[in-house]
């Protein structure tokens, strides 16, 4: 990887599936309704930047670094996040679409996920200590041995967490969400 260093640029409507987006350290940047779709981020390390309205569906992700990074209005479809580099990695999501994503293994304590879509997203043996799901779509999502100690789930839907297999202690749910917890038993709710 080359020795760019690229700080307090912004990027704005870049189609980088028609050019790469130079292997670079970017700090402190911004990426405006740009197209990362099946794009090369390998390598390519983040710092303090933020993704709003980009489309980074299926980008590889291989010793990606993203530190401190903002995804706002994002769609990032399939994406495999256990491939980046996890030396600092720390991420939010507002309003973003994440479906058939994967965090397996990552350690993401108090990472923000609110108003985001996470269909089909596997967090299988993830640590989302503190983690907050604030009105997040979690229809199908993977929770398995996963680490989810005082993690908000008071306003995500959708959810299906099994407390046997899963660390829950001080976990935060809703009344409404406690079926989320009890869906292994194949019971019936009623109000």
């Amino acid at each position: 990887m080359s020795n760019n260093y690229i700080a307090e640029q912004t990027f704005n409507k870049e189609d980088f599936t028609l050019r790469a987006l130079p292997k670079a350290e970017y700090e402190n940047c911004k990426f405006i309704n740009c197209n990362f779709s099946n794009a090369d981020l390998s390598g390519v390390k983040f710092l303090d930047c933020e993704f709003i309205l980009c489309n980074l569906s299926l980008a590889s992700l291989t010793k990606t670094s993203f530190n401190d990074i903002i995804f706002s209005d994002c769609k990032m479809l399939g994406l495999r996040f256990e491939n980046c580099n996890d030396f600092g990695l720390a991420f939010s999501f507002d309003n973003c679409k994440l479906d058939h994503s994967s965090f397996y293994k990552l350690k993401l304590k108090k990472t923000n996920f609110k108003n985001t879509q996470l269909h089909e997203v596997d967090f299988s043996e993830c640590d989302l200590t503190n983690a907050v799901f604030d009105n997040c779509d979690l229809l199908c999502a993977t929770f398995d041995r996963t680490t989810l100690e005082k993690s908000d789930f008071r306003t995500a839907y959708n959810f299906s967490i099994d407390p046997d297999n899963n660390q829950i202690k001080k976990a935060r749910f809703s009344k409404a969400g406690v079926a989320g917890l009890l869906h292994k038993y194949d019971i019936q709710i009623s109000e």
